[in-house]
């Protein structure tokens, strides 16, 4: 197996393939404390509304969409689980947080006799709170909902259950002609890998998985799939989570998936925008909910959504980058501030210190 390996610690170089090095990014947001920045985020966003780029910023970076793209992978089966209650079909598009009403929700998909099926890798919750879950199960994994849902979906298409999570499966290939209908029916990923839960996951560039969540604003009367999600957010990723925060804070003109790694992909519906738009965050060193928050809130408050802040910085405060948004926006983004009121000035002292340093001299 060792030709499988890299043959150097620096990588290979494969034509059409660009590393993170190669990649243009941009910072999104800064951390300032009293005006020195102290940490930059990079990264990468497109607007796509139809087969139009509105705006792209931080370079069309080449990245895997992993699970931003579990409302596209589950429409191979819209019409085979269409008689499910809607809390199912929501737990199906999950990254759940491990929570009791998730995993009640995923176990719920497949009989008992068939929990045995499902492969998903042994996990604790993905966030926890109050009492800690030390002790790993298959349906505390955050794509618990997904793989019950696809093994569901294949008993009802008549396809074999054994290999699901294989590539060369009739569900991946119909997923693979999902995401045609929007890139084009000659389009090929350029690498399949293993996703964390052991799905194939495909390469995107940002501006691709943007086409493909204007797609998921435009076709949503289609199918139960964005009804499930704005019905119920908190099954979709779970307590202060982003993507739950911001189907509720939308009121049904926005889903929202969080993806690892550093992934947020928003489809949106505005009148400006009737081909549906869709926008995607990609954060460069991976997954940043409190960073992607921001920049998130900057988006969404320019087209006239209102998104919460995040938790307040700790003797810092969050500064935006203008390429986050197109340059007809800027107006409308300085409007919208990353502090609250309410929030602590720590980064400074409130008095000038200068002063009492020249009497302590004298």
């Amino acid at each position: 197996m060792s030709h499988l390996y890299p043959s150097s610690p620096l990588g290979e170089t494969i034509p059409g393939i660009p590393t993170g090095r190669d990649v243009d990014w941009q910072p999104l947001v800064d951390y300032r404390r009293f005006d020195v920045s102290e940490t930059t985020i990079h990264g990468a966003v497109s607007w796509v509304s139809g087969d139009q780029v509105v705006h792209s910023f931080g370079g069309n970076v080449l990245c895997y969409g992993r699970s931003m793209m579990k409302p596209l992978m589950i429409k191979v089966f819209t019409d085979a689980l269409a008689g499910l209650d809607s809390t199912q079909q929501a737990i199906s598009v999950a990254s759940h947080n491990g929570d009791t009403e998730h995993v009640a929700a995923a176990m719920s998909l497949l009989p008992e006799a068939e929990h045995g099926l499902m492969l998903t890798p042994l996990d604790v919750p993905l966030v926890q709170f109050g009492r800690q879950v030390r002790r790993p199960r298959r349906w505390y994994h955050c794509c618990s909902g997904e793989h019950a849902a696809i093994l569901r979906g294949c008993h009802a298409m008549g396809w074999e259950r054994a290999g699901y999570m294989l590539p060369q499966h009739p569900f991946f290939q119909a997923y693979l002609d999902v995401l045609r209908r929007h890139l084009g029916k000659d389009w090929q990923p350029l690498r399949t890998a293993k996703d964390g839960c052991g799905l194939p996951t495909v390469s995107n560039t940002v501006t691709e998985l943007a086409k493909l969540y204007s797609g998921l604003a435009r076709t949503r009367d289609e199918d139960w799939i964005w009804g499930a999600m704005v019905k119920h957010p908190d099954l979709v990723g779970g307590f202060n989570r982003l993507d739950s925060t911001i189907i509720k804070a939308c009121e049904g003109a926005v889903i929202a998936k969080e993806g690892a790694d550093g992934l947020l992909g928003m489809a949106i519906v505005h009148p400006d925008y009737p081909e549906g738009l869709g926008v995607v965050i990609k954060i460069a060193h991976g997954w940043n909910p409190q960073a992607t928050w921001y920049v998130a809130r900057a988006i969404l408050g320019v087209l006239g959504f209102e998104l919460r802040n995040p938790y307040a910085l700790r003797r810092q405060k969050a500064f935006l980058v203008p390429g986050v948004v197109p340059p007809h926006l800027l107006a409308k983004l300085e409007t919208i501030p990353t502090w609250d009121d309410w929030d602590p000035d720590q980064d400074r002292w409130t008095f000038d210190w200068h002063d009492y340093a020249e009497v302590d001299r004298a």
